[in-house]
Order: C-alpha cells, then structure tokens, then sequence
C-alpha cells in the first residue's frame, strides 16, 4: 500500500484561551508563531520551534467541532491532563528546567536521569503535560537491556 504520506505537519494542542496559550508558547517555550488567522468560525493559531517544520495549533476547546457538551466535557480532561501530551528536546536540559522553574512555570517533575537521557516534566497553564529531554547516545537496545536489568533487581 503507498499512501503518499510525506510528514507529521500539525499536531492540535487544545487550549482553554488562545492569547494565554500563545503566550505560554512563545514567551516560556520558545516557539515562534507560524500562523494567526480568523477564519470566522474559529482562529487558526500555530506555533512551531524555530528551524522545525512541524506545529502545533493552539485548538480553542469548543468551536465548530465540539457541541457544547462535549466542549464542557473536554474543559474537564484538559484541566486534569487526561487528553496526552507533548515531548520537547532541549539541547541542555537543566537551563531549559532552571529557566523555566524561574519564570513560575508549572513544574511536575524535576530533571530525573533515566537509561535514554534526562528529563522534566511540566503542565502548560491548561493543564496539558510537557516533558522536556535531552537524550543521550543509548541505541533503544541499551535502553530496554537498562529497564529489564532495573525491573530484575526490584
């Protein structure tokens, strides 16, 4: 089967408040923004990393594909994290959490160093999870051979 797929392009991030979470985006992440448009029944809002194709669209719960229960429903999950999350990479882990920490950030986990690198966690003001890492140079063998050998030893 071919099916001509060329990239991950967008991914949705549903945001309570467009302006806060562009905020959020660009100010604490480091985000630039791709797109700010009014489509008239919803604002097409994206924001990538600098140098990187792919974005995120900064999706206002609600709008046209969400009746008004469902959007109350969703509300809900976004504020307790339940809807997934996004997976950074910084280039110094440690800065990227201090900077953060610093500016008031919702921090979840401090840096921990696992078998593929260190990394963080954290909460956008929504809700939605964030975990930012800096992986080191395990092959996904070393890693798995690091987990069974720590489940062994439990």
């Amino acid at each position: 089967m071919t099916n001509h797929i060329t990239s991950l392009h967008i991914r949705s991030v549903p945001v309570l408040d467009q302006d806060e979470a562009l905020d959020f985006y660009t100010t604490h992440l480091g985000f630039e923004v791709r797109d700010d448009i009014d489509l008239g029944f919803m604002r097409w809002l994206t924001v990538g990393v600098p140098g990187q194709d792919t974005a995120l669209l900064l999706e206002l719960v609600g709008g046209p594909q969400h009746d008004e229960a469902t959007a109350t429903q969703v509300r809900e999950l976004v504020t307790k994290g339940a809807l997934g999350g996004l997976f950074l990479q910084s280039s110094d882990v440690h800065a990227t959490y201090a900077a953060l920490r610093d500016a008031g950030v919702e921090i979840t986990q401090e840096p921990v160093e696992q078998p593929y690198g260190t990394d963080f966690g954290l909460r956008d003001p929504f809700g939605n999870h964030v975990r930012i890492s800096q992986p080191n140079a395990a092959t996904p063998a070393e890693v798995q051979d690091a987990y069974d050998t720590a489940a062994v030893d439990q």
